[in-house]
């Protein structure tokens, strides 16, 4: 608070705004910066691939690339070198394109990666990942 002193009305007290201001930008600074962090993961539940075929677009498909290289789409393993018309003959006729792609811990980012664009490829707009467990 800045006081005046000196004059012949008394004390005359008026509010210094500029530590409140700084204190609002450190707190808006400390805001933003735990926002990503407080966001919670999403809870993928991951139906098989019959059922995930046949039930519409609005079921989650989830590929898996497991320990040792190899796909599996909601469960179901992928022949090798197959992932690409899998895809295709799950989203060709769906109108919402969404997939999610889950590594195992073993997974390079390159395998991610390769995964995507093989998805990418295959036309799905959305690729999503799962957080790890």
């Amino acid at each position: 608070m800045g006081m005046s002193v000196g004059d012949s009305h008394g004390l005359s007290a008026e509010p210094n705004v500029i530590p409140m201001i700084d204190i609002l930008l450190v707190l808006l600074i400390i805001f933003m910066i735990s926002q990503p962090l407080a966001r919670m993961a999403i809870d993928v539940q991951v139906p098989p691939l019959e059922t995930a075929a046949s039930s519409g677009p609005s079921s989650q498909i989830v590929l898996n690339i497991l320990d040792d290289g190899n796909y599996e789409i909601n469960g179901q393993p992928v022949p090798p070198g197959q992932l690409d018309t899998q895809i295709h003959a799950i989203y060709d006729n769906r109108p919402a394109k969404l997939i999610f792609i889950k590594a195992a811990a073993s997974r390079t980012y390159q395998d991610w990666i390769e995964a995507s664009d093989i998805v990418r490829g295959a036309g799905v707009q959305v690729i999503g990942f799962t957080p790890k467990a």
